[in-house]
């Protein structure tokens, strides 16, 4: 096991006043309100009389008047062979009226730092209980590959901690990138329209700022992804969007057409459309494209769970079909795992530096050493039989999951909607019911499960809730099955 260096980092004490005298005393006080202030908390080790007193420039005897003034009232303790630390009993007074009518009178949160807050709710992780979306299952998990590629690269090479890297990304990631959506997705393109991002959230926000002025509008799935519609929302730019219904045959373009036929841009989810799962039909795929080139206006394609389709044969990527007006959006996020934090952009050529400059200005560019790891992950092979793998698992933990909820939940109550790909399941409540506070009932008995309310229009709410399939064995899936039609037959009445 490690050994574990214990470091004693000097308190913020500020100046004391050495005209005045009694700095002991000032000592004391300093420390008392470092105390108060949460500086220094119960149990925490304080420097030795000798170490505080050289960086104070004081006298070791008057720092140590100070911790025995502090250790006779309470503050410290002090254990032979072990130091000074804060008393671990230490329990401080609640606020005075005064410190509290003073916190009261902070300036208030801005509109837009609001906005920020209501994102957070929406969007934030989901607790790692049945039906969390975006938990992957532990079985799908690359984990020794992972590691022995990860031991590899990172001690030497390109992985090994650096300089600052290039903006757009890794190129030897960027050109396995490029080949695999080539091969896997249709996407016509080279390594050097290939941006690597942190993630879909990232490429969607660097989209908003690349591709639209203030005035412009953007067409916006109805439902939608959180992630997108908070972008506008908290940048104060909702009236940019027009939010466009979606049907079983996706995105309704001939009424995205009707509301706002000179929109810049639109935002849309055509391998599998979030929240709801159904695909962008073949027919809406051409009226977008030839409306897009007619009105030339931007399309954003979020490939989203494109790789876990389990029946039939997925629909290529729009890009291919139109590689000059769409902007091409994936993440590792789901086939690897969350944490990871890589994703990319597929861009046209001429947009290259624009999105390099607004991903330089927003972290510079992504972290080195996971780049390369993943790059080798890729020609290796391993990614294209993890993929393989993942189907399988998630296609079993489906059926298990639809099995359960058709045992279990009332037909009347709800339903699942069909569907034959991605990593979660959405059920739909019967119209009267709220699907927020079937949320709460449910994470009361430790399922977290994700209301799609909130992602309509607010015209259009329809109540029902995102069940992620990963993460859980199949007995476990079965029983939060029970306490989640539990929930939903409480909140029934």
């Amino acid at each position: 096991m490690s050994r574990t260096v214990a470091v004693v980092e000097i308190p913020s004490i500020g100046e004391l006043d050495r005209q005045s005298g009694q700095l002991s005393q000032q000592l004391a006080r300093a420390l008392k309100r470092a105390i108060q202030r949460g500086e220094l908390k119960a149990g925490d080790r304080l420097p030795s009389t000798r170490v505080l007193a050289a960086a104070l420039g004081l006298s070791r005897g008057t720092v140590t008047l100070a911790y025995e003034q502090l250790i006779a009232e309470g503050f410290f303790q002090a254990e032979r062979g072990a130091g000074t630390r804060v008393a671990s009993d230490l329990t401080l007074p609640d606020k005075s009226p005064a410190d509290r009518q003073r916190d009261s009178a902070l300036p208030p949160l801005s509109a837009r730092a609001q906005r920020f807050a209501r994102a957070a709710g929406q969007i934030s992780p989901m607790p790692a209980v049945p039906f969390a979306v975006s938990v992957p299952a532990g079985d799908t998990l690359p984990d020794d590959i992972w590691r022995r590629i990860g031991n590899r690269i990172r001690a030497r090479g390109p992985g090994a901690p650096s300089g600052y890297g290039e903006p757009a990304g890794a190129p030897e990631l960027r050109e396995a990138i490029a080949e695999y959506v080539r091969k896997s997705r249709s996407v016509r393109c080279h390594a050097g329209q290939v941006i690597i991002t942190s993630g879909t959230q990232q490429g969607l926000y660097l989209a908003t700022q690349v591709l639209l002025e203030e005035e412009d509008k953007a067409w916006v799935e109805d439902p939608a992804y959180p992630g997108i519609t908070s972008i506008f929302e908290c940048h104060g730019r909702q009236q940019q969007m027009v939010r466009v219904p979606v049907d079983d045959a996706g995105l309704d373009v001939a009424e995205g057409i009707a509301r706002c036929a000179e929109a810049r841009a639109v935002f849309v989810t055509p391998s599998h459309q979030y929240p709801l799962g159904m695909p962008l039909s073949m027919a809406r795929r051409s009226m977008l494209i030839n409306w897009a080139k007619e009105h030339r206006a931007w399309i954003v394609e979020d490939d989203y769970d494109s790789e876990l389709r389990y029946g039939g044969h997925p629909f290529p990527a729009l890009q291919g079909l139109a590689p000059e007006q769409v902007i091409y959006l994936g993440t590792f996020s789901k086939i690897l795992f969350p944490s990871l934090r890589l994703g990319y952009a597929v861009v046209p050529e001429g947009m290259v530096d624009a999105w390099r400059g607004a991903r330089m200005l927003m972290d510079r560019h992504p972290p080195n050493a996971d780049q390369y790891v993943l790059a080798h992950f890729m020609r290796e092979g391993h990614l294209d039989r993890h993929i393989r793998r993942i189907r399988s698992v998630y296609a079993e933990k489906r059926s298990v999951l639809i099995a359960a909820i058709a045992r279990f939940i009332p037909a009347d109550l709800a339903s699942v909607q069909p569907g034959d790909q991605g990593m979660h399941l959405l059920l739909w409540l019967r119209q009267d019911l709220d699907d927020r506070q079937v949320v709460r009932r449910a994470l009361a008995s430790g399922v977290s499960v994700r209301a799609i309310s909130h992602m309509y229009a607010d015209a259009s709410r329809r109540p029902g809730l995102i069940l992620g399939l990963g993460g859980f064995t199949g007995d476990a899936m079965e029983q939060a099955v029970r306490w989640l039609a539990a929930a939903i037959i409480a909140e029934a009445g």
